[in-house]
């Protein structure tokens, strides 16, 4: 995912699996607390469930039925509670035991009821019946309901989307949304397959994070599966004007009909090779497909690594570095985030920590080291921005967070659980004294643990087993660097990783910084310096640091500032505009401020 911008135990914390690792040594059954769910998850296996919805763009409504099917796993449990939400209404809710007849075969509609839970759910509480709880035995749980405007779903008026021609909807479950998509195991906990069928007006084409789908045009139904066991929040789904190109073996690209083309030359067969590198570094992609999905400038975020189906906003279009590194990302989660998954939303950087690494592996591997020293310096520069915003001891900037009962997990992204995480993760590499050990480390992790969902205790048990003269040497417990402080200590990470070998790119970004800088400027050693041959992220480096700067004189501005930059950077990309027209503002430069109007009505309203 990427967005605008407590200790460990002594021993090992135990979690819910509800698909072992295939290594055979599973984390085992014990019960895991996580706070943002409502579910009594630890109770129950669910070994799938199958959604069969019809959208109604009319009403913005999707109505139809989940059948879950699970198996109790600890004794005497009467209520099986799921994660829900106010905008979902149910109707009715019916059980089924497979295999059995007469009476036990399906049962009139069960009891139920909705509590409150938090402001982004409620609880749904249903009474199960007493032939119901036998150990090993499936059950088949029906509910009928009808969503309306839940947070999980946003219906797009025509004139929302890119081509302004029909309407669209999409789904965004991270971290806790998709309660309002359907009644669910609320968790990353907890893992399964899945199927869905879709009925849809004539003229609409939906695609779901699925590893196969079929389609049948005489009833306008499209079908599919994920084969492979996921999170509930990575259940998506995007219906409306969507055209496919296929841009690799098992890759393409969708978008409405308007954006389609510009998607398809920016990233061209790209794809396969980032794919490939990845490959090479963590071992083979498990989910078969990697497409992606270009959605409006509405989409919350920048991207999100829906299994099979990247979902990313298609205004980040404009610059070609921010999508390979947003798709790059999204690429690295498809091992880390996916494939092992952080068991709660209180250790988030298992995912963005290491996608963060594994993203700067392949960009290294296929751009260069410098390449990935300079986005890393301008990600981490916007790091210590925030740090200062908030303050050195606040809690968020732990890398294990303790919510408190009703946060919603959502509020809490930030830079900490992607940048302090990947410097936790450099540090380890650097442990090892050999990056390519550490690759290996990191293969052998994702062996160990795929489909499951982890806690940072098992990662670093795993790491400190893989490289046994590293437990030897008590490298968790070194003065200063101990693996509890990195964990749990609030402020900046304790290192940052050697990032020298991008001086070649940020050496002529820090001298013009140095410039601006002295007094007075000296407009003519400005002037040498020309940004129109420099990358986005060197521009974009030199904006933020002249923002953290602003507001500068009045005098330095007018004279200097607006005559070197404020055409020339008008022609660029939107995250060089989106920059330069903040230093505008916090420089209250006027004869710039029509520019921002037209920014935000090409950017928020989607013209």
């Amino acid at each position: 995912m990427r967005t605008a911008a407590t200790p460990p135990s002594s021993s090992p914390t135990v979690i819910l699996q509800n698909t072992p690792p295939p290594g055979g040594q599973g984390l085992g059954q014990c019960r895991l607390v996580d706070i943002a769910s409502a579910s009594n998850f630890h109770c129950f296996k669910l070994r799938h469930f199958h959604l069969d919805l019809r959208l109604n763009f009319a009403v913005k409504e999707i109505t139809g039925w989940q059948v879950l099917e699970l198996v109790a796993i600890q004794p005497g449990v009467q209520t099986l509670v799921l994660d829900t939400h106010p905008s979902l209404l149910i109707q009715s809710i019916d059980c089924k035991v497979p295999g059995t007849t007469g009476a036990q075969d399906i049962s009139p509609s069960l009891i139920y009821r909705v509590d409150p839970f938090t402001d982004y759910g409620s609880s749904l509480n249903i009474s199960l019946p007493a032939y119901v709880i036998r150990p090993h035995r499936a059950f088949q749980i029906t509910v009928r309901y009808t969503t309306t405007d839940g947070p999980a779903i946003w219906w797009l008026d025509a004139e929302l989307t890119c081509g302004q021609t029909r309407p669209l909807v999409f789904t965004q479950g991270h971290s806790v949304c998709n309660r309002s998509f359907f009644p669910c195991f609320d968790t990353p906990a907890v893992k399964s397959t899945y199927t869905a069928t879709v009925r849809v007006p004539e003229g609409v084409t939906v695609l779901m994070s699925a590893s196969r789908s079929a389609y049948s045009k005489q009833d306008r139904v499209f079908q599919f599966s994920m084969e492979y066991p996921v999170p509930a929040y990575l259940v998506a789904l995007v219906a409306g004007d969507l055209q496919h190109v296929d841009i690799g073996p098992r890759s393409r690209v969708w978008a409405e009909p308007c954006v389609l083309t510009c998607a398809v030359s920016k990233l061209g067969g790209s794809v396969e090779r980032w794919l490939n590198v990845a490959e090479d570094l963590f071992g083979p992609y498990v989910w078969g497909r990697y497409d992606i999905v270009f959605l409006p400038p509405s989409f919350p975020i920048v991207a999100m690594e829906n299994p099979c189906l990247t979902f990313i906003i298609s205004s980040i279009l404009e610059s070609r570095e921010f999508l390979l590194i947003d798709v790059i990302h999204e690429i690295a989660h498809g091992w880390f985030g996916n494939a092992v998954t952080n068991a709660t939303w209180e250790e988030m950087w298992l995912s963005e920590g290491l996608a963060t690494y594994a993203q700067r592996r392949i960009t290294t591997e296929a751009y260069g080291e410098a390449f990935t020293c300079l986005e890393t310096v301008f990600r981490l520069d916007a790091l210590h921005r925030q740090m200062r915003l908030l303050g050195d001891n606040n809690p968020v900037s732990k890398l294990q967070v303790k919510f408190e009962p009703g946060i919603n997990p959502s509020s809490l992204m930030n830079l900490f659980t992607y940048e302090k995480g990947f410097c936790f993760v450099s540090y380890l590499s650097q442990l090892c004294g050999n990056v390519k050990r550490f690759d290996s480390f990191l293969r052998a992790y994702i062996e160990q643990f795929k489909f499951s969902s982890v806690v940072a205790q098992d990662l670093l048990d795993f790491f400190l087993c893989f490289f046994p003269e590293l437990k030897e040497s008590c490298v968790a417990q070194r003065e200063g660097l101990e693996f509890e402080r990195w964990l749990n200590a609030c402020g900046p990470p304790l290192c940052e990783p050697d990032l020298s070998a991008g001086g070649v790119l940020t050496g002529p970004v820090q001298r013009l910084c140095d410039l601006w800088a002295s007094e007075p400027p000296d407009p003519e050693a400005i002037a040498n310096f020309n940004l129109s041959s420099w990358s986005t992220f060197q521009t974009v480096l030199f904006l933020d640091r002249l923002l953290d700067r602003s507001p500068l004189s009045h005098g330095r501005y007018q004279t200097i500032l607006s005559r070197c930059y404020s055409a020339q950077l008008d022609e660029m990309n939107a995250e060089v505009r989106i920059r330069w027209l903040q230093i505008v503002v916090r420089n209250s430069f006027y004869p710039d401020l029509p520019r921002i109007r037209g920014f935000l009505h090409k950017h928020v309203s989607g013209d």
